[in-house]
């Protein structure tokens, strides 16, 4: 995945990204950082090409913004799994349907769907759950049952929109391993977050961005530190 000279501006007043240059390379887990507002949502929304550039380019899963055709992006997204920090998932499906729906939108074989949902679950942790409505499933487990919905097409590429936004502490170290674990399978995961602690513990590579611009890339903690205090 790779963004070339990226600008992305919604109308004459509101510039989302401004110049931003990055390749994260197949299996990496990189955050995107920042505090609320900094464009992190938008370079989401352009890896997953539900918006276009302005200007530049974005290369995802063998495909680019400049010459993709409109026919081929339900193609490319099954590359993807995407991930929301308000889970999203159906209030009248049990936890095995709201995944299952990922699956026959794609006209998967229906002989075929049962087994998958039951592998992905048991990869998130949850397979004694699969009977139970959203409702009847923690915050943690909601993110869960959201995750094995964004892996049941086996993604290339896992997109995760603030993840642990809505969730406590303990939670939050569950679903971020759950997603290293998934990383260290070969899924490239990229996890939008303004959790500084999160990404200090972690270690991981982090792309910071500002008002838009990409104002660092790489390991360096003393200087998130530094920002700790300014993304408040």
């Amino acid at each position: 995945m790779s963004f070339l000279d990226v600008g992305k501006q919604y109308d004459r007043s509101s510039v989302a990204l401004q110049n931003a240059s990055f390749e994260i390379g197949k299996g990496e887990f990189v955050f995107l950082a920042g505090h609320s507002g900094a464009g992190k949502s938008s370079m989401l929304r352009l890896m997953a090409m539900i918006d276009r550039p302005t200007s530049g380019e974005v290369r995802v899963a063998g495909f680019s913004s400049r010459t993709i055709r409109p026919r081929d992006i339900p193609q490319m997204r099954r590359r993807l799994g995407i991930v929301f920090q308000d889970f999203r998932l159906l209030p009248d499906r049990t936890a095995e349907q709201n995944i299952a729906f990922a699956l026959e939108v794609t006209d998967a074989r229906a002989d075929a769907i049962a087994n998958r949902v039951a592998r992905v679950l048991g990869q998130v942790g949850l397979t004694s759950k699969g009977t139970a409505f959203p409702h009847q499933l923690s915050g943690g487990e909601q993110q869960r049952v959201a995750i094995a919905r964004a892996l049941v097409n086996e993604p290339l590429v896992l997109l995760a929109d603030e993840p642990t936004g809505n969730l406590d502490e303990r939670a939050t170290r569950s679903i971020f391993q759950l997603l290293r674990d998934i990383n260290a399978l070969g899924t490239t995961v990229v996890m939008a977050t303004h959790d500084i602690a999160l990404i200090g513990r972690s270690r991981q590579r982090f792309i910071e961005l500002e008002n838009g611009k990409v104002v660092h890339d790489g390991h360096d903690l003393e200087l998130l530190a530094a920002d700790a205090q300014r993304w408040r």
